[in-house]
């Protein structure tokens, strides 16, 4: 199955752990999604390992319990918060200036490993979102056998995806109409 992107960052990680499994199973799982991701993401993160995979897990994890908390308005847990907290310390962001022959550049750099810096940048995007009002406004998928979640645009968005579950709901209610009795 191919990941669902195009929504914000932290619902695209979170939504990587659909009910038919985990998308980010092995380091080259991880590879492939963050090819999907590239303009989103400041860098290249080179080879990645099963310890990167691992970070990027955890932040995903950390990430869906603090969303699942923040999206009903209820507190996430303290130890989620600064487990998200610490993978950002993890890899600190320093803003780089330089010259490029006509003015001052400043480019956002993490230093240290891959991992640490890949899982330091999902963990920030996931804090923007979190301390966002709009946070309130994330929804679950409303076909039975979906858990991906989706900032919706319009009031009335109800799934994922039109292509992938409203399809299957507008096509499972037509059968229940039309079946023979």
């Amino acid at each position: 199955m191919r990941p669902l992107t195009g929504e914000l960052l932290p619902l695209d990680l979170v939504n990587t752990r659909p009910a038919t499994g985990d998308l980010l199973a092995t380091p080259g799982d991880l590879r492939a999604w963050l090819e999907l991701q590239s303009d989103r993401l400041p860098e290249e993160f080179g080879e990645l390992t099963d310890a990167d995979l691992a970070a990027v897990r955890a932040v995903r994890e950390h990430t869906a319990t603090a969303l699942e908390h923040a999206r009903h308005g209820r507190r996430p847990p303290e130890a989620v918060l600064a487990a998200l907290n610490e993978a950002q310390r993890a890899a600190p962001a320093v803003t780089e200036l330089a010259w490029n022959g006509d003015a001052v550049t400043a480019t956002r750099r993490r230093a240290g490993p891959a991992g640490p810096r890949l899982a330091a940048w999902l963990a920030e995007a996931a804090a923007a979102l979190l301390a966002d009002p709009a946070v309130t406004t994330v929804r679950q998928c409303a076909a039975g056998d979906c858990v991906l979640l989706f900032l919706p645009a319009h009031p009335r968005r109800r799934w994922c995806s039109a292509t992938r579950c409203g399809n299957r709901a507008r096509v499972a209610r037509h059968y229940q109409r039309h079946r023979p009795s």
